[in-house]
C-alpha cells in the first residue's frame, strides 16, 4: 500500500508499507494531507467511559474504547493501573491482559504502566490516589503484577522517598522495566539515588505535587535539571500553566520530553459522574476530571491530537517537534520496538493521516493504521462514545 502526503516538516512524501514501512520517497507535490507515525500514549487510565482499573471491565467495552483512541490517532498505548488494593490491581492487570489477546483491537496495547501504589502518602504528592492503599515498594508484589500482566508491564511509577526504593528500582531495571519518579516528596539525594539505581523517567512532571513548595531545592527542579530523566507532560491547558510548560520544555529539551494524556474513563464522554478505580470522578463542563464533588484533579479528558495542538499553541513548538513528543519520544522512553525512528523503512507501519490548519493550529485525524491495517477512517467512522 502507498499513502501520499506531506510529512510534519512540510516535505511531500510517498510512504509504501505492508506490516512495516518498506519505502519512503520524496515527491514534488502531494495531496493536502499530513502523514506521520501514529501516536503512542504511555499513560491512559481509561477512555470512552471505560475504566481500565475495573477488574470486571467487559472485553468488548475495552475494545470499543480502543477504537475511540484510534479515532484520535493513537496506535499504541499503555493502559495505566493506579493505586488500589492488591486484589484490584492484579485483577485489573489480568483482565486487560486477557482482553489484549481476546479482541482484535488488543494489538494496540503495547504493555502496561503501573502508577503507584509505592508513592508518597502525603496530600498533594499523592494526587487523587486513595491513601489507604499507598504502601512501600515490594519486589514480590511486582512479581505478582507481572504474572497477572503476562509479562507486559513496561513502566512503573514510584516515589524514591521510600527506604526500599533504590533496591526496588534496581530490581525493575534488571527485569527490563522502566522505573519512573512520580507522586513524590523525595529530597534531592533520594532523587539522585533513584537515577543512579536506573530510574529514567518522570511521570507527569509538574503535577502530583504540593500546592506550595520551597523555592529551592525541591523535587520538581531536581527532576527538571537531571538530564538522565525524560519527562512526561499533560498538555491539556489545565494541568500545567503555559509558563511552566515552556520553561519545562526548555529545561528538558524536546528530545527528553513526552506528551501524555493521563486520560481517565470520562475522556471522550459527556460531562457527568464516572469511576476511576474505587473512586467516583466528575467530568466537568470545562473538561476537567476531578474527584467527585471536589476540585482535586483525577486524570484528564485530553486526546493526543488535542495535546499536539496544545504543544504548538501553548508550548510554542513546531508541528514536527510536537509530533515527536507524541511518537518517537514515548517509544524511546519505554522501549517500544519498531517505533523509535519515525517514518523510516523497517519501522512498524503505525501511521496517522491528518489535516493540519496552520492558522488555527488544529488537527483533524483522517485515518489511523496499526501494523499497516486501517483501524480508523473519518470517511466511514462509526465510532460511538
Amino acid at each position: 500500500m502507498i499513502c501520499e502526503g506531506w510529512d510534519v516538516t512540510g516535505t511531500p512524501r510517498a510512504v509504501e508499507f505492508g506490516k512495516t514501512i518498506t519505502g519512503v520517497e520524496g515527491r514534488e507535490s502531494a495531496p493536502d494531507i499530513r502523514i506521520a507515525p501514529a501516536w503512542v500514549d504511555i499513560q491512559v487510565n481509561g477512555y470512552a467511559g471505560v475504566d481500565y482499573n475495573d477488574p470486571k471491565a467487559p472485553h468488548e467495552e475495552i475494545a470499543r474504547s480502543i477504537r475511540v483512541l484510534h479515532s484520535t490517532g493513537v496506535a499504541r498505548f499503555l493502559p495505566t493501573i493506579i493505586t488500589g488494593s492488591p486484589e484490584n490491581m492484579t485483577g485489573a492487570l489480568a483482565n486487560i491482559a486477557a482482553a489484549r489477546e481476546s479482541v482484535p483491537e488488543g494489538v494496540s496495547i503495547e504493555g502496561f504502566h503501573v502508577e503507584g501504589p509505592h508513592i508518597s502518602p502525603d496530600d498533594g504528592p499523592r494526587g487523587a490516589h486513595p491513601r489507604r492503599w499507598v504502601r512501600p515498594p515490594d519486589v514480590d508484589e511486582f512479581q505478582r503484577w507481572q504474572e497477572a500482566a503476562r509479562g507486559l508491564i513496561r513502566l512503573v511509577t514510584l516515589s524514591p522517598e521510600w527506604p526500599q526504593a533504590t533496591r526496588y528500582i534496581e530490581a525493575l531495571v534488571d527485569r527490563g522495566v522502566v522505573a519512573s519518579i512520580g507522586h513524590t516528596k523525595a529530597e534531592a539525594a533520594q532523587i539522585a539515588d533513584a537515577v543512579r539505581a536506573g530510574a529514567t523517567f518522570s511521570t507527569h512532571l509538574g503535577n502530583g505535587a504540593h500546592a506550595v513548595l520551597r523555592r529551592h531545592p525541591n523535587y520538581i527542579w531536581e527532576q527538571l535539571a537531571e538530564d538522565r530523566l525524560m519527562a512526561g507532560f499533560i498538555v491539556d491547558g489545565i494541568h500545567l500553566p503555559q509558563s511552566f510548560l515552556r520553561v519545562a520544555l526548555r529545561a528538558k529539551g524536546v528530545e527528553r520530553s513526552v506528551l501524555v494524556t493521563d486520560a481517565a474513563g470520562p475522556a471522550g464522554c459527556k460531562p457527568g459522574r464516572y469511576r476511576l478505580g474505587e473512586q467516583e470522578v466528575d467530568l466537568t463542563e470545562d473538561e476537567r476530571v476531578v474527584l467527585a464533588g471536589q476540585e482535586r484533579l483525577a486524570g484528564s479528558a485530553l486526546r493526543m491530537d488535542r495535546g499536539i495542538e496544545n504543544l504548538v499553541k501553548l508550548g510554542g513548538l513546531s508541528l514536527a517537534d510536537a509530533v515527536r513528543m507524541a511518537t518517537v519520544n514515548p517509544a524511546r522512553a519505554v522501549g517500544v520496538a519498531g517505533r523509535q525512528a519515525g517514518l523510516e523503512p523497517g519501522e512498524r507501519a503505525d501511521l496517522v493521516l491528518f489535516r493540519w490548519d496552520p492558522e488555527r493550529r488544529a488537527a483533524e485525524v483522517a485515518a489511523t493504521y496499526v501494523d499497516g491495517e486501517q483501524v480508523y477512517s473519518a470517511a466511514s467512522s462509526s465510532v460511538v462514545v
